[in-house]
């Protein structure tokens, strides 16, 4: 690229003197600083004529398709080389800028011209490249803070010939630089997951947190399905990466429930995900690249705001079982009333027993216990609860029900039909006096003026999932309530 020593292009072979000429001719790129290179032999070959023209257009393309704006100076700081780039950046064009000595007075202030020329040429006695920072003049007489990476040429005999500069505007190199630390950080710091997800739905590329999440190493992810990797909600999350490499990203935050396959057995999570289009910017019509995922672990919080809500729906429906009770003429309906409120969202059946005989003391309750069926919910289709027993005939409970043994235990008993089929789960359910389809059961004792009453079970079928300590606690406030109602009802009955 130094015209003085003769420097030759390593793409086409030839001297870059004899080149940057015809490049000045075609171009404007470069100028002519020296004679002409002598003529090779008149001929190739084949006989054709051989003038290096496709070397030389080959150079002044690559000097101006350049991304960097770049100059070069031979051993005594004239410019012998200046691309479109530069000429963008800073308003000179190659005619003006090249066989200049320096850039005192044109490109550098005259007081800053010392400095900056001894810095730039200093990269012919130092090894590797040098970085510098400096003010350089536009034409029109503005400044532009610029980034320069300077590195020697050498001859043909190894020794120093002059400097090659490439240099761009500052805020361009430190965007650059921004856009590769923030995704080195995101794939290697981030606190969240990041997925790089290529147009066939596969991770191609995984940050660590992403990795631990997903239960898996971060190389052995790749390239893989993301069936292999999650149990449930695996068509959710492609459904939506589907539409972002189609319609772009989403306006807000999605959350995507999953279960994620483990050594431990399947685990359900809450991701709340980001989804962005990534393109290619080289392409000069955008050319999806695939879907960058973002996306955090929230389902603790999740499951704290679901039983939140869950907490202040159950206290309303007990608030409005009690004021709809309290309109009640006969104790016997405000039972019902208060079976119907709990059931919203609760369970699928309920049934009321009363302890044959009236209630017992503690004292009585060790006995055999016998119990009577006092209301139920339609086993068909849904419907308010219905007043039973008339005949007060005892239900045929066998021994170690569980009503039964809430009524012997003075506590709620809960009970599951397990992982069975669904024909041995109906007559699990038969078997012991329930509607056919129920699979969950949780009784709760009926305790009134320090004397149990009965008990009332409440039924969940196959789509629900079975009762856990929380809905017991609300099953045994219910129970309370329904056990004032039921005492209140046998002393009517005795008036």
């Amino acid at each position: 690229m130094i015209a003085s020593s003769e420097p030759r292009c390593g793409t086409c072979g030839r001297s870059l003197q004899g080149v940057q000429v015809s490049a000045s001719r075609r171009s404007g790129t470069t100028d002519e600083l020296g004679p002409d290179e002598p003529e090779r032999d008149g001929a190739a070959s084949d006989g054709s004529a051989s003038d290096g023209s496709d070397g030389s257009d080959l150079l002044a393309a690559l000097l101006d398709g350049m991304d960097a704006a770049l100059c070069a100076f031979d051993a005594d700081g004239v410019v012998t080389h200046w691309n479109r780039e530069a000429e963008r950046i800073l308003g000179w064009s190659a005619d003006e800028a090249v066989g200049r000595r320096g850039l005192a007075g044109w490109a550098v202030r005259s007081a800053d011209a010392e400095e900056v020329e001894s810095r730039l040429l200093s990269a012919m006695h130092a090894p590797g490249r040098l970085v510098h920072e400096f003010a350089l003049l536009t034409k029109d007489g503005g400044r532009v803070l610029v980034r320069t990476q300077s590195a020697v040429v050498l001859g043909p005999d190894g020794k120093p010939a002059g400097v090659y500069c490439a240099f761009s505007e500052v805020h361009a190199q430190i965007d650059l630089e921004r856009s590769i630390a923030l995704s080195e950080a995101l794939f290697e710091d981030a606190s969240w997951g990041v997925v790089l997800v290529d147009v066939d739905l596969r991770p191609a590329v995984v940050n660590a947190h992403a990795a631990k999440a997903l239960g898996t190493g971060r190389t052995s992810v790749l390239g893989r399905p993301l069936g292999d990797l999650l149990a449930q909600g695996v068509e959710e999350l492609e459904s939506a990466l589907q539409h972002v490499l189609a319609e772009g990203a989403p306006p807000a935050p999605a959350e995507v429930w999953v279960s994620v396959r483990t050594p431990e057995g399947e685990r359900r999570r809450c991701w709340r995900s980001g989804f962005l289009r990534l393109a290619s910017p080289l392409a000069e019509e955008p050319v999806p690249l695939g879907v960058g995922w973002l996306f955090q672990d929230v389902t603790e919080s999740k499951q704290v705001e679901q039983e939140a809500s869950l907490l202040r729906f159950r206290t309303q429906q007990l608030h409005r079982a009690s004021r709809a009770a309290a309109e009640c003429e006969d104790p016997a309906e405000a039972v019902t009333v208060h079976l119907d409120f709990a059931l919203a969202g609760f369970a699928d059946h309920a049934l009321i027993d009363r302890v044959a005989g009236g209630a017992l003391t503690d004292a009585e309750a060790e006995g055999p216990v016998r119990l009577v069926r006092v209301a139920a919910t339609p086993s068909g289709a849904p419907g308010p609860s219905r007043l039973a027993g008339r005949a007060g005939l005892p239900v045929r409970y066998a021994e170690g029900h569980p009503a039964l043994q809430c009524v012997e235990r003075v506590g709620a008993v809960r009970a599951s039909a397990g992982a069975i089929t669904a024909e041995e789960a109906r007559g699990w359910a038969l078997a012991r006096q329930w509607p056919q389809d129920a699979v969950h059961a949780l009784c709760a004792v009926l305790r009134s003026r320090g004397r149990t009453l009965g008990a009332v079970t409440f039924l969940r079928g196959a789509g629900r999932s079975a009762f856990e300590r929380s809905d017991a606690m609300y099953a045994e406030d219910v129970a309370v309530r329904i056990a004032a109602a039921l005492d209140l009802a046998g002393l009517a009955e005795e008036e």
